[in-house]
């Protein structure tokens, strides 16, 4: 039988880029199941706001307000900054330094951080390939260099501070999947929030103190990803888009380029080469 500490955390939980479409959820989500949240994002929240929780405006920028923000959190839920690719000015500040101050503000009060990463961090792995959680990072754009440059400092605030890190290289997550990459990538939005809340619950994360979790439901046709951390955490998606691909399956980009690599369409967007490598 479950109690009451297999499912509330003992400490407030700090959740950032809450007013976006997945901190949205999250903070839905959360709020049932009794967390105490603490919310923040540039942007005003564009829902009532869940009793017990609190919001506060907020740049990750600035480093001393994330500061404030953490203090008595046990967990960073870290899913604030720029979301889709856009140029390296855009992205360096709220990714990388916004970055830097949520990692800090884990080190000063202990807290694990769940680190919203992605598919983009290894998006230049071809499709054709097997890849356990391990694999070499593969980054293919600005935007997935900054969440490969996240799992890199969540190595880094490890080993010399120890904290610990749960890395999420989320898939596709939307309220369905809309197109054939889609039936491998797809995460459903009861998956994610499952894999948030035991990301966040589970006891131990290991001699390692991180754990890479590839963030995709149960679909068959996801022959990309292998190996991760999910039985460390004990987590296992329960929902799948095989329901959905009598009408998505024929549904691709014609693209070669963005055909060919796991990353899909990112890794077409400026591509200069003249043809891809043999």
């Amino acid at each position: 039988m479950s109690t009451r500490a297999d499912t509330v955390p003992q400490k407030p939980v700090l959740l950032t880029g809450a007013s976006g479409a997945l901190g949205r959820v999250l903070t839905r989500a959360l709020e049932e199941q009794g967390w105490t949240l603490r919310l923040t994002d540039r942007v005003p929240f564009p829902d009532p706001l869940p009793e017990g929780s609190r919001f506060q405006l907020a740049d990750l920028e600035d480093g001393p307000a994330i500061l404030r923000l953490a203090e008595g959190c046990g967990t960073i839920l870290h899913f604030g900054g720029i979301s889709v690719e856009h140029p390296f000015e855009t992205v360096i500040g709220p990714n990388i330094r916004g970055l830097y101050h949520a990692y800090e503000a884990a080190r000063r009060e202990g807290a694990r951080m769940v680190f919203a990463s992605s598919n983009h961090a290894i998006g230049f792995h071809e499709r054709t390939e097997v890849l356990d959680d391990d694999c070499a990072l593969a980054p293919d754009g600005y935007y997935g260099l900054s969440k490969a440059y996240g799992e890199m400092m969540g190595g880094l605030y490890r080993h010399k501070h120890g904290v610990e890190s749960v890395f999420l290289r989320i898939g596709s997550c939307f309220p369905e999947p809309t197109d054939a990459r889609m039936l491998a990538t797809w995460l459903s939005y009861g998956d994610m929030t499952r894999l948030v809340m035991r990301a966040t619950l589970a006891p131990t994360l290991g001699p390692s103190g991180t754990a890479v979790i590839w963030g995709a439901s149960k679909n068959s046709r996801m022959t990309w990803w292998r190996r991760d951390g999910r039985e460390t955490i004990g987590w296992a998606p329960q929902d799948s888009a095989d329901s959905y691909a009598a009408a998505l399956e024929g549904k691709t980009s014609g693209n070669p380029v963005a055909e060919r690599y796991q990353g899909g369409g990112f890794t077409a967007l400026d591509y200069s080469r003249s043809e891809p490598p043999r």
